[in-house]
């Protein structure tokens, strides 16, 4: 190897070393390294805090009631004797409040005031299939107001007694042809015995 070689050679060796070297860490800032050039110690950084509402204080939408305005001011007509009266309003509320328990609550109302005899929509045939119908919506979960629940025990009494009157109706006629069968039989019996014209007299 020559002597113009040997440094050369030992440049190049220097610079690959330097290009190895390890980068020097990023300097402090300026307010940490005045800090540590007065010895005194670094603060530490100050908490986050995100002033988030707590589960506690959680405004959520409460489902809004019904209104039973209407409602009530056709319990209070039907109270009065004024079924006309009675009827728009359980209409009318069954107009406004479209919830499943307002459509039930109206339709209660209005199978009860068919069901009244005094009532000009006295229909009981419909108002007790009506009634039938409802019976077999209604669930545990429903929230009505109490009077519509008085309405429907009352026409569970009135489909009842209708029931019992119908019966004893089938029971007077039944009665009534076994009665007129006997008179007949019996007319025949006088006839057979003391002849036609003897028959006939008192």
């Amino acid at each position: 190897m020559s002597n113009l070689s040997a440094p050369l050679l030992l440049a190049s060796m220097l610079l690959g070393l330097s290009a190895c070297a390890t980068v020097p860490e990023a300097a402090d800032p300026p307010q940490q390294a005045q800090a540590a050039e007065a010895g005194v110690p670094a603060a530490p950084a100050p908490e986050l805090t995100l002033n988030l509402p707590s589960q506690s204080e959680c405004a959520c939408a409460t489902p809004a009631s019904r209104d039973y305005t209407f409602l009530e001011r056709g319990y209070r007509a039907l109270s009065e004797g004024e079924a006309v009266a009675a009827l728009q309003h359980f209409q009318r509320y069954k107009r406004l409040e479209v919830e499943p328990a307002a459509q039930w609550e109206a339709d209660i109302a209005i199978a009860y005031l068919g069901m009244l005899p005094d009532s000009p929509f006295y229909d009981h045939d419909a108002a007790e299939a009506t009634f039938r119908r409802l019976v077999a919506q209604f669930t545990a979960e429903m929230q009505v107001h109490p009077t519509a629940l008085l309405m429907r025990d009352s026409l569970a009494a009135f489909a009842l007694l209708n029931r019992h009157i119908s019966d004893l109706e089938s029971s007077n006629a039944t009665l009534r042809e076994d009665l007129q069968k006997r008179e007949e039989a019996i007319k025949r019996l006088r006839e057979l015995t003391l002849g036609p014209s003897r028959a006939v007299q008192p």
